[in-house]
């Protein structure tokens, strides 16, 4: 079988050499043992420009195509799993408050977080409203001079650790529609907890905040009243494609090392690779792999061609989950029972990846979201 060779990219040498000199590959497996939000790396990499990749010049990112971001991050992914390569994500998270945002509120959260001084959450999710975003109940009553939320959220990244969070709710006797708010989570009326230990991507900690009148601004809201999601929707589409690309390069890395090991380890006198149990589901993975990379490039370079790509984003993310978790379950089995030991990384990976078929909309979600490109819907007659 042929050598595989990640896509290359003007800046992969440079992302190598970033990656070997924190460590993130082993610190990556550290956050795994020990929880934790990794300051150090986050400051890291905002200083050397890897949040942010996307995001515009002015605003202190690289300003790459979505097609050169996806090529890094799935080079990222591959070196050293989902932890870091998501969280030079985190800006392309949070680009409507660089898109709607005043500019005070983006000099204050928006460009301190793209050169990581600075940590901008997302609130979406809440016990009663996951993927229905017409059920948030989070409710923000209008007062003098700004607004009161009141209302829970939960399943929230870095629960504890943000330092503002970008929060979504229903305006009282307001606009049909969600509303979006910058909050500062050290403020009056917000208690944050830590909710239990998640299957993966534990360095999170992700839990729930609660909201008791807690004021916030008029100028603080981003955008208009009632029109939080259609802000979002671009964000959710590029974000969706990017991380497709992130997943397949975990994977890969996976699918790289497993068959290195079958074709090494010596089974009844000859190497694992001489059973078809083995090798066809290797082949198979291996193409599926290339097939889901391919599909994934198509989509952003639509998505750099101005094109309309909102059902490909979303069967890209769900492709390459599927895909990427096959091959890692392929992984863990091929290597044994040490696979299924911490002592190897394939475990973990499993874990950090599963969170993909559930969040930035589940799987049942994109297959929604794309069947809905096939059959638009249409009035009654």
């Amino acid at each position: 079988m042929e050598r595989f060779e990640l896509p290359e990219d003007p800046l992969a040498a440079d992302l190598d050499q970033f990656i070997e000199r924190h460590h993130l590959t082993e610190r990556g497996r550290a956050l795994d043992r020990a929880p934790g939000f990794p300051r150090p790396e986050f400051e890291a990499m905002g200083a050397a420009g890897w949040l942010g990749l996307t995001t515009p010049p002015g605003f202190g990112g690289r300003g790459l195509p979505v097609a050169r971001a996806g090529v890094l991050l799935h080079r990222l992914g591959y070196r050293s799993g989902t932890i870091f390569s998501k969280l030079s994500l985190q800006p392309e998270f949070c680009s409507v408050l660089r898109e709607v945002g005043s500019e005070r509120l983006i000099d204050q959260w928006f460009r301190p977080l793209v050169a990581g001084r600075r940590l901008v959450g997302n609130q979406i999710t809440e016990p009663g409203a996951g993927s229905d975003a017409n059920a948030i109940g989070l409710s923000a009553r209008r007062g003098e001079g700004g607004y009161q939320l009141s209302g829970e959220k939960s399943e929230i990244a870095f629960a504890l650790e943000a330092d503002a969070a970008i929060v979504y709710g229903q305006v009282q006797d307001g606009p049909t529609g969600v509303s979006t708010f910058l909050v500062p989570q050290d403020g009056a009326g917000i208690v944050r907890r830590a909710v239990g230990t998640d299957l993966g991507e534990r360095w999170q900690q992700r839990g729930s905040v609660t909201y008791s009148n807690a004021p916030v601004p008029t100028e603080a809201r981003l955008g208009e009243e009632g029109r939080g999601f259609s802000y979002v929707r671009s964000e959710l589409t590029r974000e969706r494609a990017l991380l497709a690309a992130i997943y397949l390069g975990v994977a890969r890395a996976s699918w790289v090392e497993t068959v290195t090991h079958v074709g090494e380890r010596s089974a009844f006198g000859r190497p694992l690779s001489a059973n078809q149990a083995v090798a066809f589901p290797l082949v198979e993975d291996g193409a599926d792999l290339d097939a889901a990379w391919l599909y994934v490039q198509r989509t952003l370079g639509r998505l750099d061609d101005g094109e309309e790509a909102e059902g490909q984003a979303a069967q890209a993310k769900s492709m390459a989950t599927r895909v990427a978790l096959r091959v890692l379950d392929h992984a863990i089995q091929f290597h044994g029972g040490h696979g299924y030991s911490n002592d190897l990384p394939f475990e973990q990976r499993w874990r950090d990846v599963r969170s993909g078929a559930i969040a930035h909309g589940s799987t049942e979600i994109m297959d929604l979201v794309a069947a809905r490109k096939l059959w638009p819907r249409r009035p009654p007659t």
